[in-house]
């Protein structure tokens, strides 16, 4: 394993994700970072973080491994409460404030928690503006490539651990009291699953109000990330939202394509252009 005193090993190697992945190293404390990277080195009897970053140049199974222990991909509703309440209060009332049809893509929607939570969030809004007949427009297009996580999602099953972070009133309001919880009828007329790839099929529609893709991203290199969010901002209305995952960041020329509404929790805008 490195020497801990490595400082510009470690400073290279975060650098090296950041740039390739757009992976926001600032948002994890340094141990952390150096705790869940000393376990891929381990695995792969690497000894220094110069030859780790060798490794990664050559074995591109390898960066996806070590993205997966940085981020430890735990699926729950509500996942980041900060995010969801932010949303919940500036996104989605603008959102819900355009006239037509609202479409929202939950885009890399894993088992589904996150096309759910969105559901609920719009049936509280629709309750709070008193406007249930705006439902009838709304549609929330859940994807993902795994066949696996689209038959959960299509489920609409939840463990207990899931809904750590789903405040309980939105828990008991929308989702079955037995476990494993169902989410209750009205979420799932909304939520329409299907299997797209993000970088070889077409986004599921166009005139998007919002599109959510959290913690996918920086799965794909950099010359893939960008031509996806320029799908991403031509898929959009003209002032839709883009929320990303905390670790994730815009680069290059994506960032002329969105202004930052909100950065500590990566919601973003498409500009006009």
């Amino acid at each position: 394993m490195a020497a801990p005193f490595d400082e510009a090993g470690f400073r290279a190697l975060t650098a090296k994700i950041s740039a390739e992945r757009g992976f926001g190293a600032a948002n994890y404390k340094d141990g952390c970072l150096r705790r869940r990277i000393a376990v891929r080195m381990r695995a792969r009897g690497v000894g220094t973080y110069a030859e780790y970053r060798e490794l990664l140049d050559r074995d591109a199974a390898e960066f996806e491994q070590l993205l997966d222990a940085l981020t430890i991909n735990v699926t729950k509703l509500y996942r980041d409460a900060e995010v969801w309440e932010a949303v919940a209060a500036t996104v989605l009332p603008a959102c819900w404030a355009r006239t037509g049809p609202l479409t929202i893509w939950s885009a890399g929607c894993a088992s589904g928690e996150e096309p759910y939570t969105l559901a609920a969030l719009l049936h509280r809004q629709a309750e709070r503006t008193a406007q249930p007949e705006r439902l009838a427009d709304a549609r929330i297009l859940a994807t993902d490539i795994d066949r696996g996580s689209l038959a959960a999602a299509r489920a609409a099953t939840f463990a207990a651990h899931a809904f750590a972070e789903m405040p309980p009133a939105l828990t008991a309001r929308y989702f079955s009291a037995a476990e494993p919880r169902r989410a209750a009828d009205e979420l799932r007329a909304l939520v329409h699953v299907e299997r797209r790839d993000l970088l070889s099929d077409p986004p599921p529609a166009q005139g998007l109000a919002l599109i959510t893709c959290r913690n996918v991203v920086i799965y794909f290199d950099r010359p893939s990330q960008g031509p996806l969010l320029q799908r991403f901002h031509d898929a959009l209305v003209p002032g839709g939202y883009l929320v990303l995952g905390k670790v994730e960041t815009l680069l290059g020329e994506a960032r002329r394509l969105f202004e930052v509404v909100d950065a500590r929790n990566r919601i973003f805008r498409r500009v006009a252009a």
